[in-house]
């Protein structure tokens, strides 16, 4: 039972439709490959442990305090006892270990330890169960779920999950018994109403909306080469065709995502639509979608 999905994360979403309209920076170039890979390694590992038979409640991608400490767990599995946690690794690549520490032979250069983030996450774990009266027992385990992942020197006995151990190890999961009562049930539930949200509008302050590239981007290959032709759209570059309403909704959509706090009118839609549809068909939209308020030209939407 999944009591807590895993969305695509709001930062990730800011960055991506960044990418589209503007030239980020490199180091955000970088980020966004990283958290793009990162979600898309966990949401491999979220359809093995959504198969599994043996009752759990799963709880995917929190943000927890524990001593004003913050830990991040990308997955969390509720049994009977042990309880599992998981720090799900989308690694691609040759690595090596070596004295305790994690090396990408690609770059040649020393990366985050993923045995000390889950012996951190482990940690501060515990001691948020026990203020909780909780002394379920936690097994962690990095899983490094990319199958073209290799690491060189592999520490032996540590809590490591290798891509061509997953199918045994999964299986094992499989096997064991669970039996769940109300007691784990509101634990559950109790970390799920723990759980925190960071915004990350600061990071990205510096994008105002005058910089961004205006325009209708294609659904499917992503090009702004959009035309209008009577009551659809059409892209130029892949042939997709768009009825104007979800096309309307997609920009009104990017704007909520990007700019929150900016008041949703028709002349900030048809300016982000780079006047590719006019402002009588878009009034019409926002009228049958959103809540209108004010009157005449201060009207705006929610």
């Amino acid at each position: 039972m999944i009591l807590k999905d895993r969305p695509e994360p709001l930062e990730l979403r800011i960055l991506k439709l960044l990418d589209a309209r503007t030239e980020l920076e490199e180091k955000e170039k970088k980020y966004l490959h990283s958290k793009a890979k990162g979600y898309e390694g966990e949401k491999m590992f979220d359809l093995l442990t959504g198969k599994l038979d043996p009752p759990s409640y799963l709880l995917y991608d929190l943000l927890l305090e524990s001593n004003n400490s913050k830990f991040q767990i990308d997955t969390l599995m509720i049994r009977q006892d042990p309880i599992y946690l998981f720090e799900v690794k989308n690694y691609e690549g040759d690595f090596n270990y070596e004295n305790g520490r994690f090396y990408s032979l690609a770059i040649k250069k020393e990366i985050k330890n993923p045995l000390l983030q889950l012996e951190r996450c482990e940690s501060l774990l515990r001691q948020l169960l026990q203020s909780l009266g909780c002394h379920l027992t936690i097994e962690a385990y990095v899983i490094f779920i990319n199958p073209q992942f290799h690491l060189y020197q592999s520490p032996l006995n540590k809590p490591i999950i290798y891509p061509n151990q997953l199918p045994d190890f999964m299986c094992k999961l499989n096997r064991k018994s669970s039996t769940l009562n109300g007691r784990h049930k509101s634990l559950a539930e109790q970390l799920v109403s723990m759980h925190q949200t960071e915004s990350p509008y600061e990071k990205y302050s510096n994008y105002s909306f005058d910089r961004l590239k205006k325009g209708i981007i294609c659904a499917v290959c992503h090009s702004f080469s959009v035309s209008r032709y009577d009551r659809h759209l059409q892209c130029d570059v892949c042939g997709y065709c768009e009825g104007i309403d979800p096309a309307v909704l997609r920009a009104v959509a990017e704007i909520k995502v990007l700019y929150p706090n900016e008041k949703l009118t028709t002349n900030l839609v048809f300016e982000w639509c780079n006047g590719i549809i006019s402002k009588q068909p878009i009034g019409r939209i926002l009228r049958q979608n959103f809540c209108a308020h004010g009157n005449r030209k201060y009207t705006f939407y929610v």
